[in-house]
């Protein structure tokens, strides 16, 4: 081998960048503990600010990355299910509890919230609200659920899937066992939707314009790819790709919704019951990933480890900011 074949190798490894030959591994980082569950994670662009919810724990939470201060209210209520910002209204949001959608004004740092307003209710008291988001033009979608017997079930099938309409809800689907996660695309054709007693994350077309979805199919089977759990709470990052938690299953997977049954990566987490994850950070880069220690499901669940909040890192991918809600209150 002249000497000219032989150092061209070594020549070409050294102008290949260290990082594109050994991916770094994602770094999970526990940020706050000692949650009962921890859900819906919603990324404060403007506020550089994480907004969060402990469902049986009736609260609504803030934290502050850079000072690392966490503030906290407890509700007037059984059980929150989500906490979205209004969008142009400073310290107002929206939030699922129980049966009913409340408004309400909150200083995002003192233990009381100062304004309580009921939006709509469902009428079967039988049932509560379980996640919900704004879409991209600020419009509330968000379902329900049979309420939680005392040994942990869920009878199933007694849900709806919901869309808030000039203050009345319009029901979209009927007969959901648990409804959970949202995501929307890019280019708002489509929506990503998740009922967790499928097992499956669905995709439907979607009509921003008009605010309705069709052609449900599914297009991730949990089963299909042997992974324990429940398909909980998810986003979407700025390739399209889902990252979806899965409860009892000690993950967030990362999947791609315009191939179906493709299984990206897997973000493994110490916690055994992952609820919900949202991007975050100045350059929405950071994942944060929201937990539950919610021991009728589960025996023996014990802080620090269950019922934290995380933060993970070097994932490789960014978010898109996340929705406000717009609407007249």
């Amino acid at each position: 081998m002249s000497p000219v074949n032989f150092l061209l190798p070594l020549l070409v490894c050294s102008l290949v960048p260290i990082s594109s030959l050994k991916k770094m591994a994602p770094k999970v980082e526990r940020v706050l503990e000692n949650f009962i569950v921890g859900e819906a994670p919603h990324w404060d662009v403007a506020t550089q600010n994480l907004y969060f919810i402990d469902c049986p724990g009736k609260s609504i939470n803030r934290y502050d990355p850079v000072t690392k201060s966490h503030h906290q209210a407890v509700t007037d209520g059984n059980r929150v299910a989500f906490f979205i910002p209004v969008e142009g209204k400073q310290n107002d949001y929206i939030i699922g509890i129980d049966n009913e959608l409340v408004h309400i004004v909150w200083d995002g740092t003192s233990n009381k919230i100062e304004k309580w307003e009921k939006l709509v209710e469902v009428p079967d008291k039988q049932v509560q609200f379980n996640d919900g988001k704004a879409d991209p033009a600020g419009r509330l979608w968000t379902g329900t659920m049979a309420v939680i017997t005392p040994s942990g079930d869920v009878p199933p099938n007694k849900g709806a899937f919901y869309s808030l309409e000039n203050g009345q809800l319009k029901q979209h689907i009927g007969e959901v066992h648990i409804s959970n996660g949202l995501a929307w695309n890019s280019d708002l054709k489509k929506m990503y939707y998740i009922d967790s007693g499928r097992r499956t994350v669905d995709e439907f077309d979607y009509d921003q314009e008009n605010g309705t979805i069709s052609n449900r199919k599914p297009i991730f089977t949990l089963e299909k790819h042997n992974i324990p759990g429940i398909p909980d709470g998810m986003t979407i990052d700025s390739d399209g790709n889902l990252w979806v938690a899965v409860f009892l299953g000690s993950r967030v997977i990362k999947i791609d919704p315009r191939k179906p049954e493709t299984l990206l990566d897997t973000v493994t987490l110490p916690a055994l019951q992952v609820t919900s994850a949202a991007f975050g950070g100045p350059n929405l880069d950071e994942l944060y990933v929201t937990t539950g220690r919610d021991t009728r499901m589960s025996k023996h669940l014990q802080p620090p480890v269950d019922g934290a909040l995380y933060r993970v890192t070097n994932t490789g991918s960014k978010g898109l900011p996340s929705n406000k809600v717009k609407i007249s209150v």
